[in-house]
């Protein structure tokens, strides 16, 4: 455990080079970390996590008016309550299950065998920056039914909008440039809307088009709230968590292999990745009223934000938390991509991630994919290895080597797939 000072901050350079190093001192010395700089409590402990995730009355979203909303356009489901969350919410899931998510599957099926099709005989290939960032975004615009030959300027807008949620401290420069981005993205989906409420089809701009709430068609500004709102949740955690998943089994190469003979185990190694290295490590929440954690007095008002990370790593969940271990008795790979899932990834409650099925999909269907492709993967020489991100954390990058493909080598994923 590191020696930290009074003078401690999860604002700090230290902290955001290495935040796993500070997760047990947080829980055991500051379940209940303020930060005066921005006024916020930080909770840790996974029993305190869970607390405020699942107490929707005491810890609410309101923050997320400020948070999100200025970008978004509109509100977002979590912060919608009652009869409207629900309803909502059932039309936003629609589009990420059943007979839907078969057809997704085979969209990202075909936009992975595209995009690491060029790599495959060069035996080299960035698995965040060449390959995660790209598919994350396109797979999304499949979905809503947009043109993907746009997805290069989309990806520039979603990035200014994930930045504006997803930073603690902005300038005003920077808050004025991601405001801009959601303005263009906003004019850019304007025409869009307004065509599919005249000629729906089957993507889900169209379902959220032609769905109605109370008898009630949503208006375009629900509707491009809950667009902006699908393109953020499916395309940040996405490639970060297939790009850690990559990482934790090339440092385990016993796990590697075993999942190589028995693709199975895939799943379990997924959910291990997600309580491991969560890709969101903070989610905010607004404290309704006086909340006591640990001895410590929360203020009616106050922003909690709630460490994830450290919540996935707490001894009093996991056993051995700091050792990544598909075989982990206490997961439960069945229930890791549900609302009862143990480890706190996707949140929890009635807030859980809504693509949570989707992520789970994704990442299994392009990782079962890529390990036969990529033989004998390892990090590329002289690779020097660094996350990024306080609020959502992931690699950097990640150059790997591997045994190229040669043409007609391909057999094992390429071209439209099956299924």
């Amino acid at each position: 455990m590191p020696l930290v000072g009074s003078g401690f901050s999860v604002l700090s350079e230290d902290f955001a080079a290495a935040p796993h190093r500070y997760f047990a001192w947080l829980r055991e010395q500051a379940p209940v970390h303020y930060e005066p700089a921005i006024d916020s409590y930080f909770v840790s402990r996974h029993q305190d996590v869970k607390r405020v995730l699942t107490d929707h009355e005491a810890f609410t979203t309101e923050t997320l008016q400020v948070r999100a909303e200025p970008v978004m356009r509109g509100p977002v489901l979590a912060q919608m309550t009652g009869a409207e969350h629900t309803a909502k919410r059932k039309i936003v899931v629609r589009g990420f299950t059943g007979q839907a998510l078969q057809d997704q599957i085979r969209a990202i099926r075909t936009n992975a065998a595209d995009l690491i099709a060029p790599f495959l005989p060069r035996g080299r290939v960035d698995l965040v920056n060449d390959f995660g960032k790209p598919f994350a975004v396109l797979v999304t615009l499949d979905i809503l039914g947009l043109d993907t030959k746009d997805w290069r300027q989309v990806a520039v807008w979603n990035s200014g909008i994930t930045e504006f949620i997803t930073s603690i401290v902005l300038t005003p420069e920077r808050r004025r440039h991601c405001l801009d981005c959601a303005e263009q993205l906003e004019a850019y989906l304007a025409p869009v809307i307004e065509h599919r409420r005249r000629h729906p089809g089957e993507d889900l701009i169209s379902k959220l088009c032609t769905a109605e709430f109370d008898g009630i068609a949503m208006s375009d500004r629900d509707v491009t709230a809950l667009i902006i709102n699908v393109l953020v949740a499916a395309t940040e955690p996405a490639d970060k968590t297939l790009a850690s998943l990559f990482k934790h089994l090339i440092d385990h190469p016993e796990q590697m292999a075993r999942i190589r003979r028995d693709p199975s185990l895939l799943p379990a190694a997924i959910a291990e990745t997600l309580r491991y290295t969560p890709p969101v490590q903070l989610i905010p929440r607004q404290a309704e009223r006086e909340a006591v954690f640990a001895g410590t007095t929360v203020p009616a008002g106050a922003t909690v934000f709630c460490v994830i990370g450290a919540a996935n790593r707490d001894p009093d969940a996991f056993t051995a938390p700091d050792t990544f271990d598909i075989d982990r008795a206490d997961l439960g790979t069945a229930r890791s991509f549900t609302a009862a899932a143990q480890h706190l990834a996707f949140g929890t409650g009635l807030h859980q991630c809504v693509g949570a099925a989707f992520a789970r999909a994704e990442i299994e269907t392009v990782a079962a994919m890529l390990l036969p492709l990529l033989d004998d993967v390892r990090y590329s020489p002289g690779f020097d290895y660094r996350e990024t991100g306080l609020y959502t954390r992931g690699p950097a990058s990640l150059s790997l080597d591997f045994t190229p493909v040669h043409e007609g080598g391909t057999s094992t994923g390429t071209g439209t797939g099956t299924g």
